[in-house]
C-alpha cells in the first residue's frame, strides 16, 4: 500500500461526489462527532439540520471540521478533511443561500431523512424547526491509498 497527499483540485472533485461526512465540534474542551449529509460548493458545505447539541455547540464555538472518506478496503481509500466555521443561514436574511443549499442537497438521495427522522422520534408531534447551516471552509487535505497491484494494473 501507497499513501499520497491529495491536491486541492482532488480534494474539490471529491468533496463534490461525497454526500457523507462526520462533523467534528467541541464546547468548554469536550469533542464531539456526529455524521451530517452534505453537498459541497464553491467553498462551502451545506448542511440541512435540526436544533441541537451539535448546533448548539457550534453557535458558542464555530470552528468545526469535517472528514470524509470512501473505503474500498483496507489498501484502497481516500480520506478528505475540511478545516472551517460554522455559519448559520436564518431567514429572511439568508432566503438566498437557502435556496442555494436546498437545490445542492436535493440532488442527494434523502438529505434530509437522517436530521428529521432522528428528530421526529425523539419530540413525537411537536414541531420540528429545521434549519440550514454551511462550513466556510478555511483548509482542506486529503490522502489516498493505493495498493501495488492497482497502480501496476
Amino acid at each position: 500500500m501507497e499513501i499520497n497527499e491529495m491536491t486541492g483540485e482532488e480534494c474539490s472533485a471529491f468533496l463534490a461526489r461525497a454526500s457523507l461526512g462526520r462533523l467534528g465540534c467541541s464546547y468548554e474542551n469536550q469533542p464531539y462527532v456526529v455524521p451530517i449529509h452534505f453537498a459541497y460548493d464553491s467553498g462551502y458545505l451545506y448542511v440541512f439540520s435540526t436544533f441541537g447539541q451539535k448546533v448548539r455547540w457550534m453557535r458558542a464555538n464555530p470552528k468545526v471540521c469535517v472528514q470524509t472518506d470512501q473505503i474500498d478496503n483496507q489498501g484502497v481509500w481516500i480520506s478528505v478533511l475540511v478545516n472551517g466555521q460554522y455559519e448559520e443561514l436564518p431567514e429572511p436574511q439568508y432566503i438566498a443561500e437557502r435556496k442555494h443549499a436546498s437545490s445542492l442537497l436535493a440532488k442527494r438521495s434523502q438529505w434530509w431523512l437522517n436530521a428529521l427522522g432522528q428528530r421526529q422520534m425523539r419530540v413525537g408531534e411537536n414541531s420540528i424547526e429545521p434549519l440550514f447551516f454551511r462550513i466556510r471552509m478555511h483548509s482542506m487535505s486529503g490522502l489516498r491509498a493505493t495498493d501495488e497491484k492497482e497502480r501496476s494494473g
